[in-house]
């Protein structure tokens, strides 16, 4: 078995491959766009050859600016054999290329929301993550995808809040505080990976990096001075995102997740969005019954599989 990179000449089969999408994230319009703009490399993306034939593909996403992939979005087989000893190759040779300091690795479909109801697509998730169970991948967490657009309405505005700009550390200090028996699987991974505030400082660097702008974030007030929580109206690849929000533990109960995100959209929405997208985990049912109050539709589910807290 010999593992390779992608090279320029491989771009015929990959295409070919892509053609055949099962579940994967891949499409050859986002395969080409992302090939342009550097969410995908050749040096990340890695092939199993055969005689000089090409037997399976792994297809990985990772951030421009970053030395190193960080999810799979694609894996793909060629012939009527068990495709699992040749993409687990694939994933463990990509996770030996990377630091042992970086973030762990993790694998993203992209499904629609009664993808339980198609068998093809139950048989593709359950073989792919057979392969990304036997390096480790086994912790599953499904995320809920919601989007809104201009014809689905804006939420009312907050009536009781006031929103201010604030430097790093005033956001490293509510993210610590609004983390606290956080509902959402990746801000507890990261907690028990990097702890509270080493947590903290990676989700801001992370949206730092992000094409959203810093100086769209805000601390929210009440009237009488009390900080509440916070939001990060942010963009991705894809478009304008909502990026991240929180109410402090001693706030919650009282509907500012809903002035919060009603915040975020009427801000993006003046930005000229004409879909503002967003995920939330199934166990996250405040914040889910929040998004459907706003006018935010779901209409599809993120599955992650992950390494298993340590």
């Amino acid at each position: 078995m010999n593992i390779r990179t992608t090279v320029e000449a491989d771009l015929d089969t990959i295409h070919s491959l892509i053609e055949n999408k099962s579940v994967n994230t891949v499409t050859r319009e986002r395969f080409d766009e992302y090939m342009a703009a550097g969410y995908y490399r050749h040096d990340w993306n890695w092939v199993v050859e055969e005689d000089g034939a090409i037997q399976a593909l792994a297809i990985w996403w990772g951030m421009p600016e970053d030395g190193h992939p960080f999810s799979i979005d694609g894996l793909y087989f060629v012939g009527d054999g068990d495709p699992v000893p040749a993409w687990t190759a694939l994933i463990e040779h990509t996770l030996k290329t990377r630091p042992a300091d970086a973030e762990p690795s993790e694998y993203h479909f992209f499904l629609d929301s009664d993808w339980q109801d198609d068998a093809e697509a139950v048989a593709a998730i359950e073989v792919r993550s057979r392969a990304a169970a036997a390096v480790g991948l086994t912790e599953i967490t499904d995320r809920l995808r919601y989007d809104w657009k201009p014809e689905n309405g804006l939420p009312a505005r907050s009536t009781r809040l006031r929103f201010e700009p604030a430097d790093d550390e005033a956001f490293v200090d509510v993210f610590m505080r609004v983390a606290e028996n956080s509902l959402d699987a990746g801000t507890a991974r990261e907690i028990a990976r990097l702890g509270a505030e080493g947590a903290a400082r990676f989700e801001l660097e992370l949206y730092k990096s992000m094409p959203g702008e810093r100086d769209w974030w805000r601390l929210a007030y009440d009237a009488d001075g009390k900080l509440i929580g916070f939001e990060m109206p942010s963009a991705n690849a894809g478009g304008l995102t909502v990026g991240y929000l929180g109410v402090l533990p001693e706030h919650r109960g009282h509907r500012y997740i809903d002035e919060l995100l009603a915040e975020i959209t009427h801000f993006l929405a003046e930005k000229g969005a004409e879909r503002i997208t967003a995920d939330t985990d199934f166990g996250n049912v405040p914040m889910a019954r929040s998004f459907e109050r706003g006018g935010y539709r779901n209409f599809a589910v993120r599955r992650v599989l992950s390494f298993p807290e340590s």
